[in-house]
Parts: structure tokens; C-alpha cells; sequence
């Protein structure tokens, strides 16, 4: 380990999350930087935000459209560009491959290969730290606020997973607007051994009500599942939690889906919800004649899973209402095959999934002139693409 890097760690143990942008500007220098700065992407991934501190250069919002820094985050790039003497570079900073932001770093020169891998492995390291002192403080969540969140959306970005998991086999990235005011829609996966487990929901109702029965159908997906749970049984479990918590018959449209990481054996189950779409090169696949069963909350028994098998590089979507029947001001809904078209034109563009998604629900937003009628959110898996690299710079 070099030794910014390792000052850096060792500095990072006692560093306050506030101290973050000028640590990390003070150790950098070791590198030749000679100013840095840090960007944290707000919650619709629309416009990168600088994070302040002492000895850091002040900085304007910077949009994720139309600038080096947004092209650095949407396509996960390293950048350089000259400022008259100086060299600025951009690196994307990434939990992973989940897109955090991005390091404006300004050195004298152009750095060599050496120099640039020593660059790149420094900002690595500062976005773990992003992520670890995240834990415990609001220092970023405040930062990545461009307006207030609603109560129900603090509920629900606090219960999401990381929004990009990948691995050399899988990669799974979720969306989910409206990002501050998104109440009964909601997504969870895991990834354990040779098995994905993903769960997207849409629970009865909008706001607060509808946050708090989503609440309590994940937490109950997730005690499910890792008790070891199969499909049927995560199913009656999270069934048996909201009817024995919400009366009224309130409920939850649902999709669970398992699969089989080294076979590609894809099973789910269907509470009330809209199919999955598997999408295979350039065409929607036809799933097998499954009847879905009655939304979790209404069931009082085991539902039946459906099965198919996905083929290397296919593509499984699992999405809300709020997508599909998102309906223009001129009463056009966006529909099942715009979405199947939309995500297949933008992989034919170079856009990975984390991209495509965000792009996603810019383009659903746009469709109803930026005003949701409704929640929407969805989960893309790609299993076995060979495109997996390509997350990283």
C-alpha cells in the first residue's frame, strides 16, 4: 500500500465525517494534487454536489447532463482535461459499483500510468470512506438533499439496499421515484453464495400509511429469507405479517424472484403484480402461462412458484405500475414495450444498467411532464453479459 493511502486509512479512524473534503485534499498533496475536490450525487442522481471543507476550493452544483463531471459518473470514466497549465481529472467514486460521485483532482501535469493507477486506488479508498462514515453521521445525507425529503421518503431511502450490486456473474441496480417523495413502492434483493433473491413491492395507499405497510413487508422479507426461507415461505411470511398488522385488508402487489447464480434457473412468485420481462439480445422474451396469485396481505395460504431459465446475457426487469401505466398529458400510457425499448435501445448505446435505470426514470418522469401520478420504481438484474468490467474505470 502506498503511503497516502495508508496515512489516509490511519488518519481516517479519529476523522470526523464533517473533516471528510479536507483530509482527504491534505493527503492527496502527498500525490501531487494540488486541489481536490468531492462530489456527492443527490437523491435523483441529477446533479453532482460538492462537499465542503476547510482548505477546499469552493465549488458550484455541477449537473450529471452535459458536463465532464456528469459524464465521469454516467459512464463510470476516468477524465482529463487541461485548465490552462493545470490538469484537472475526474474519477467516478464508487461503493463497489454503485455510483457515489465524483473526485475533481487538479495536478501540474498529466500524471503518468504509474502515478494514474496510484490516483485512481486513493480515490477508491476515500469512497469506502464515504460510505463507512456515512454510517454515522448526516453530514452527506444533508449534502445529497436538494430539497426536503417527505417523512415516508426518509422511511424508504433508509430501508433500501445498496441501489448497483455487481459481481463477475451478476449485476442488480434499482430506481425509485419520486426520490423525495416516494411512499408504498419499494425494492430489497440479496446476494448469497450462488443465489439472488429480488423483491420489488408496491404497497395499497400513497404517503406515510403506505411507507410504514412497506416497511413491515421488507423487514419481514428479509427476516424470511435469511432464515432460510424458500420462495412459498417468504411469501406466507410476509402475507401473514401485514394481514396480522394492517386491518382493513390492506396489502401489497409483490414480485420475489430467486435465481440460481450458476444455472440460471429464474423461479418467482406473482402477488397481484406485473409480470417480469426478460429481455434476451434485442427482443422481450414470452414467459410460461403462469396465473399470478392473490397481493400479500389477502393470500391465508402458499402460493405457487412460476419458473423459467434465463440464458447468458439476458436481462430481468422487475418494476412497479408507476412505470408502465405512467400516462402522458395527452392520456399515453409509457407501457410495457416502451420500457422493453427503451432499456434495449440504451445498452445498444454503451449505457450500463446503473446508467440505464437513471436514465429510465428521467425518461418516465418526462412522459408525464414531471409530475407522478404514482410511485415507480423497478430492479434490473443482467445475468452473465460479459459487460461486467465495464462498471469500473
Amino acid at each position: 500500500m502506498t503511503e497516502p493511502l495508508s496515512s489516509l486509512l490511519r488518519a481516517a479512524h479519529l476523522m470526523s465525517p464533517s473533516r471528510l473534503a479536507s483530509t482527504v485534499a491534505a493527503h492527496a498533496r502527498a500525490l501531487g494534487v494540488t486541489e481536490s475536490v468531492l462530489y456527492l450525487a443527490d437523491y435523483e442522481s441529477a446533479t453532482l454536489l460538492p462537499l465542503p471543507g476547510d482548505g477546499v476550493p469552493e465549488r458550484p452544483e455541477v449537473p450529471v447532463e452535459g458536463t465532464m463531471a456528469g459524464r465521469s459518473f454516467r459512464r463510470v470514466e476516468v477524465l482529463t482535461s487541461s485548465t490552462g497549465p493545470d490538469v484537472r481529472m475526474w474519477l467516478p467514486l464508487l461503493d463497489g459499483v454503485e455510483r457515489l460521485g465524483v473526485a475533481e483532482l487538479t495536478l501540474p501535469s498529466a500524471p503518468d500510468e504509474e502515478s494514474g493507477e496510484r490516483l485512481k486506488a486513493f480515490v477508491s479508498l476515500v469512497a469506502e470512506l464515504v460510505v463507512a462514515k456515512d454510517a454515522y453521521s448526516d453530514v452527506f445525507s444533508r449534502l445529497r438533499r436538494r430539497r426536503a425529503l417527505s417523512l415516508a421518503a426518509e422511511m424508504q431511502w433508509e430501508l433500501l439496499p445498496p441501489v448497483t450490486f455487481g459481481t463477475e456473474r451478476v449485476v442488480i441496480t434499482g430506481g425509485l421515484e419520486p426520490a423525495y417523495d416516494v411512499g408504498g413502492d419499494s425494492f430489497d434483493y440479496a446476494v448469497n453464495g450462488d443465489t439472488a433473491d429480488l423483491l420489488v413491492i408496491d404497497s395499497v395507499g400513497h404517503g406515510l400509511p403506505a411507507a410504514v405497510l412497506a416497511s413491515v413487508a421488507i423487514s419481514a422479507y428479509r427476516h424470511a429469507r435469511r432464515n432460510g426461507l424458500d420462495l412459498p415461505g417468504i411469501a406466507a411470511e410476509i402475507d401473514a405479517a401485514i394481514a396480522g398488522q394492517f386491518p382493513g385488508s390492506q396489502f401489497a402487489t409483490a414480485v420475489l424472484a430467486r435465481l440460481d447464480i450458476d444455472t440460471g434457473r429464474l423461479r418467482w412468485i406473482n402477488a397481484g403484480h406485473p409480470d417480469p420481462l426478460i429481455l434476451r439480445g434485442s427482443s422481450l422474451v414470452q414467459l410460461p402461462r403462469c396465473a399470478p396469485t392473490r397481493p400479500l396481505g389477502l393470500q391465508g395460504h402458499e402460493p405457487v412458484c412460476c419458473e423459467t431459465r434465463l440464458e447468458p446475457g439476458d436481462r430481468l426487469l422487475l418494476y412497479t405500475d408507476g412505470i408502465t401505466e405512467a400516462r402522458s398529458p395527452e392520456g399515453e400510457f409509457f407501457g410495457e414495450q416502451r420500457l422493453a425499448d427503451f432499456v434495449l435501445s440504451a445498452s445498444a448505446a454503451g449505457y450500463r444498467a446503473p446508467e440505464t435505470v437513471r436514465r429510465l426514470m428521467r425518461s418516465v418522469l418526462a412522459h408525464q411532464a414531471d409530475k407522478l401520478q404514482d410511485d415507480a420504481s423497478i430492479v434490473v438484474l443482467e445475468w452473465l453479459t460479459g459487460e461486467e468490467q465495464e462498471l469500473v474505470p
